[in-house]
């Protein structure tokens, strides 16, 4: 199987952000994205619509157009955000996002009116009723196809970084999973789910994705969900590791990571340095740990088992990829990082709020408050019957 890649012109970026649709009265999830999306034909019946359905109707992803900074992504989201703020409020509803619903229960879902959703609910059951997740997607353009396989297996390093930084789903069902992570878990069960398959170049990439379709597999690569992907028809590499994420700012945050990384490796081929390829039992081992403790992971620093705090790790890392951020200007979106690291990500947020003696409903109300005015919460933004909007921290 011949896979053309369409080379980007550089370090391009696009970014998709899945939304969650949330009752005011009861906190819980609504399944009108149908009535949504109508009411904003110029996002979603557009060429290229920046609006659109997920698998299930309690979601909308919204997408950036081609992007070439973070700050560019931020305001290209911004303003769907806006728009989309105006549809929802007077139908009752509130926009959210975090890897899973605290309170909502998957068995209440309805399927998105799309055929391609309803063939993989068909043939993945189960498997594809309970995936009421929510997660960020970020799209980096690679200038040279051959470059895409050794970019793909070392950021496969940086997996339980990405979730750690994101994790944001303690909660199923309106219990606490113990987990940080349990989007990783509930979507990762899907069989072309995952870590990727850390592959020799594209020529075995090729062969790879051959095999699975004879096998019948998949019918198509855009059916393998890898955590980390290559994105042939957009010329990108795609992580998919990130859980949702609840503010602007974090979305900027990842934003700038992704690019940051990719160039660096981009940069690091054009001088002729070997990319590092992770051990297949590290990247596994590793990303358990993130989706089981989020920043509180220790995580593993080289193929003997040596381990470091994943909070030291990133702290390195950020002042690592400083130069890169100056020249790529996503300094500041960079920058967040630290704040993350010092206040907490959005599941220790969670748990902080239902430590000072929030419910699960506080928790809805807090992660509404920081999507709309794009700041972090940390304890119940007001009692549950007086809903969101009251004061936070």
């Amino acid at each position: 199987m011949a896979i053309q890649f369409n080379p980007s012109r550089g370090a391009t970026l696009g970014v998709e952000w899945e939304l969650q649709l949330v009752d005011r009265h009861t906190r819980r999830l609504r399944q009108d994205a149908k009535e949504v999306l109508a009411a904003v034909p110029e996002l979603s019946e557009s060429a290229r619509p920046k609006a659109m359905h997920e698998l299930m109707q309690s979601q909308i992803e919204i997408v950036t157009d081609i992007c070439h900074t973070a700050a560019e992504a931020v305001a290209d989201l911004s303003k769907s955000i806006d728009r989309l703020r105006d549809a929802v409020e007077p139908r009752g509803m509130s926009l959210a996002c975090t890897g899973t619903h605290a309170i909502s229960d998957w068995r209440d879902a309805v399927y998105a009116p799309v055929q391609r959703y309803a063939e993989l609910v068909e043939e993945m059951q189960w498997l594809a009723w309970r995936i009421q997740t929510f997660g960020v997607h970020v799209h980096v353009g690679v200038r040279d196809r051959d470059k895409v396989i050794p970019i793909v297996n070392a950021l496969a390093t940086y997996l339980p970084h990405f979730l750690a930084l994101t994790s944001s789903s303690p909660c199923w069902g309106g219990q606490d999973t113990g987990l940080a992570s349990s989007r990783a878990i509930v979507f990762g069960a899907l069989p072309t789910a995952g870590p990727p398959h850390l592959l020799a170049d594209w020529t075995e990439f090729e062969e790879y994705m051959d095999t699975l379709v004879r096998a019948g597999t998949i019918r198509s690569i855009k059916e393998v969900w890898w955590d980390i992907r290559p994105h042939p028809d957009f010329g990108t590499i795609e992580i998919r590791m990130f859980d949702g994420i609840p503010t602007l700012r974090e979305v900027g945050m990842v934003t700038a990571l992704s690019q940051c990384l990719v160039q660096q490796f981009d940069q690091q081929l054009d001088r002729g340095y070997k990319l590092p390829r992770p051990p297949a039992w590290v990247v596994r081992d590793n990303k358990w740990r993130a989706t089981r403790y989020g920043l509180g992971a220790d995580v593993i620093t080289d193929d003997q088992g040596s381990t470091a705090p994943v909070r030291d790790v990133l702290y390195e890392l950020q002042r690592e990829l400083e130069p890169v951020a100056e020249r790529l200007g996503c300094a500041d979106e960079l920058a967040v990082m630290s704040e993350v690291l010092d206040r907490g990500g959005s599941c220790e947020r969670q748990r902080a709020i239902l430590a000072a003696g929030g419910s699960l409903e506080d928790v809805v109300d807090a992660t509404i408050v920081e999507l709309a005015e794009d700041r972090f919460v940390t304890s119940p933004p007001g009692l549950s019957a007086g809903g969101p909007g009251h004061s936070g921290t």
